[in-house]
C-alpha cells in the first residue's frame, strides 16, 4: 500500500502530530508513505517527465524523519490554498502553460481552468494507492472531486474556524481558542490601565465559532460573529454601559474577521471601502474601531490576533485529535474504506462520505448559542450537547 499525504489551506498546530502518526502507524503495517509538498500545488506542479521536479514537490516520509515533528506547530509538508480545479492562468505552472490541448480542455466558462487531468496523471506517475488530505472545506472539497474520478481519498478536517461540516472538531481549533483566551486576558491589563474600549479581531470568515467560544471562555463584554450582522449604534451604547459598569473602566469586544455591520450602517459609517473581492481592506475590527470611536468619543483600540492564533506548539487537545484522526485514517485504509472524511461527532470518532461534507456547510446555531439582541454568547442549555457545544 502506497499512501500519499498532503496538507492544504492555512497551517495549524496539530497537523504535524497527524502526519507523524500516519507515518508511524503505516510503517507498522508495512505501508509506504509519500509526502506531497505545498498541498494540491504539489501534484499540480509535479512534472513526471522531470526528475528534479520530484525532489522539489515530493518527500519520502519515514519514522525517523517525523520522530519529533509533533512537538512543533505548522506543517512539515508546507501548504498552499491552491485548488487545481479552479485556477487563474497565472497560477498554472510554466511547463503546463505550454500545453494548448490541456488548457483548452480545462478552460471553464468562468475563464478559470480545471487541470484535474494533470493531477490524475501525477497521482498515477507517483503510483499512489490512496491520498490522505488534511485540510478545510476547499482542500477536502477537491478531494471529493478527485474521489468522483476514481481516486481513493480520505479527508482529515483541519481549520481554526472549526467549520468543516460533519465534525464537531477540526485540528487547530483547540489551540486557536486557547491562544485567543490567553491574549484577550493579557490585553485586559493595557485596556484597564488606559480605560479603553478594546476590540480583539479573531479568525472566522464565514462562521463565528472560534470567536464565540473564545468570547464565552474569556468573558468578554460583547461578541460579533458573521451569522448575526450588528448595528454599530446599538453596539456603541452597549460598550459604554459595559465600561461604566466595570470598576477598571474598560470594555472588551471580540469580533470575527467575517463579522459585518447591518448593510446600510456599513455604507453610512465606513463608505464603500472594499477591495476587488468584496472584502474590507482595513478589516472589520479596524472599521468597527473607527466607528465606535466616532460614535462615543472614546479611545478605542483594535488588536487583530491573526497568525498568533495558529503559531507555536499545539495544545493537548490538538495533539490528541491529530493523533487519533491519523490512526482512524490508516484504519480505514486497512479495511478498504475510501471516499470518506474522519470526524468527531458527540465525542465519538467516526467517518462520513466526502460527498456529504462537500454538499453542506456548518455555522453557529445562533438560536441556541447566541443572543442577537445583546451581542453576547448565550448557552441556553448544554444538556445533550458535545464538549464544544456544536
Amino acid at each position: 500500500m502506497h499512501i500519499g499525504v498532503l496538507t492544504g489551506g492555512g497551517d495549524a498546530p496539530g497537523i504535524n502530530a497527524c502526519i507523524k502518526t500516519i507515518v508511524t502507524i503505516s510503517a507498522e503495517k508495512g505501508y509506504r508513505v509519500t509526502g506531497i509538498r505545498r498541498g494540491w500545488n504539489g501534484l499540480l506542479a509535479f512534472d513526471p517527465d522531470d526528475p528534479a521536479s520530484r525532489t522539489e514537490h515530493i518527500a519520502d516520509l519515514d519514522s525517523e524523519l517525523v520522530r519529533r515533528i509533533d512537538r512543533t506547530g505548522g506543517t512539515l509538508l508546507h501548504t498552499s490554498r491552491l485548488n487545481p480545479g479552479n485556477l487563474k492562468k497565472k497560477e498554472i505552472p510554466a511547463f503546463l502553460r505550454n500545453s494548448p490541448h490541456l488548457l483548452r480542455s480545462g478552460l471553464h466558462h468562468s475563464g478559470n481552468f480545471d487541470l484535474t487531468d494533470h493531477v490524475l496523471r501525477s497521482i498515477e506517475a507517483l503510483d499512489l494507492d490512496v491520498i490522505i488530505v488534511i485540510g478545510g472545506d476547499d482542500t477536502i472539497g477537491y478531494a471529493e472531486h478527485l474521489s468522483r474520478k476514481g481516486v481513493k481519498a480520505i479527508g482529515v478536517p483541519k481549520t481554526m474556524d472549526n467549520d468543516v461540516y460533519g465534525s464537531d472538531y477540526c485540528i487547530g481549533f483547540g489551540t486557536a481558542v486557547t491562544r485567543s483566551v490567553q491574549y484577550i486576558h493579557q490585553l485586559r491589563t493595557s485596556s484597564g490601565s488606559h480605560e479603553r474600549i478594546t476590540i480583539v479581531e479573531l479568525f472566522g470568515r464565514s462562521t463565528g465559532e472560534t470567536c464565540l467560544v473564545s468570547a464565552y471562555l474569556a468573558g468578554v463584554d460583547r461578541a460579533l460573529i458573521p451569522e448575526a450582522p450588528f448595528d454599530p449604534e446599538t453596539l456603541a451604547e452597549f460598550v459604554i454601559q459595559d465600561k461604566d459598569a466595570n470598576p477598571s473602566r474598560y470594555a472588551m469586544i471580540a469580533i470575527s474577521e467575517g463579522a459585518r455591520m447591518i448593510g446600510s450602517k456599513m455604507i453610512e459609517y465606513c463608505g464603500r471601502r472594499y477591495d476587488e473581492d468584496g472584502h474590507e481592506p482595513a478589516g472589520i475590527g479596524q472599521l468597527t474601531r473607527e466607528t465606535i470611536s466616532m460614535l462615543t468619543g472614546q479611545e478605542v483600540i483594535c488588536q487583530p490576533l491573526g497568525y498568533l492564533m495558529r503559531s507555536g506548539i499545539p495544545d493537548a487537545l490538538d495533539l490528541m485529535v491529530g493523533f487519533n484522526f491519523a490512526q482512524l485514517a490508516v484504519e480505514l485504509i486497512a479495511e478498504g474504506t475510501f471516499g470518506v472524511m474522519v470526524a468527531l461527532q458527540k465525542g465519538i470518532y467516526t467517518c462520513l462520505p466526502l460527498a456529504e461534507v462537500s454538499a453542506n456547510t456548518k455555522q453557529v446555531d445562533i438560536g441556541e448559542l447566541y443572543d442577537m439582541r445583546s451581542y453576547r454568547p448565550k448557552m441556553r442549555s448544554v444538556m445533550g450537547k458535545p464538549m464544544f457545544l456544536y
